[in-house]
C-alpha cells in the first residue's frame, strides 16, 4: 500500500455509505492522531485502539450518524496531499474549510494537529486532509 492515510480515509468513507456503525482499520501513529482528533471533533462517536498478534495493531471506530435524518455526520472526507503531490503551507497560508465549519489536518514539526492549533503555535505544515 502506497498512501495509508488515504486508505484510513477511504475505508470511513466507505463504511459510511454502506451504513455501518463500526469499522475497523489497521494502526499507526498517524492514524491513532487523525483518529483522536476525529473524536475530539465530534465526527466519530467512540475509538479504541487494540493490540493483534502481529504488533500492527487495529483502531476500531464507531461512526457517527444524525439521530433524525440517520445520515452520516461527516459529509466529506478529502485527501490534499498524495504521496505524489505534497502539499505544504506556511503559518499564513493555511486553509480554512467551509469558512471554519470544518476542519483540515495538518503533519507538522510539533505533530499531527488542526489547522486552528496550527496558527495558534505559529507553525505551516503539510496538508494531510479536509473534513466537514
Amino acid at each position: 500500500m502506497t498512501d495509508p492515510i488515504s486508505d484510513f480515509l477511504t475505508r470511513i468513507r466507505n463504511a459510511q455509505q454502506a451504513g455501518h456503525r463500526l469499522v475497523e482499520i489497521p494502526s499507526s501513529k498517524i492514524k491513532q492522531r487523525i483518529t483522536e482528533i476525529l473524536y475530539e471533533h465530534g465526527y466519530i462517536l467512540k475509538y479504541k485502539f487494540e493490540e493483534t498478534a502481529d504488533n500492527q495493531g487495529v483502531i476500531k471506530i464507531a461512526l457517527k450518524y444524525d439521530a433524525a435524518t440517520k445520515t452520516p455526520v461527516i459529509k466529506s472526507l478529502e485527501r490534499i496531499s498524495t504521496p505524489g503531490l505534497r502539499q505544504y503551507r506556511g503559518k499564513t497560508e493555511l486553509p480554512r474549510v467551509l469558512s471554519g465549519l470544518g476542519i483540515a489536518i495538518l503533519s507538522t514539526s510539533k505533530g499531527v494537529m488542526t489547522e486552528k492549533q496550527a496558527k495558534a503555535h505559529g507553525i505551516g505544515g503539510e496538508i494531510l486532509c479536509e473534513i466537514f
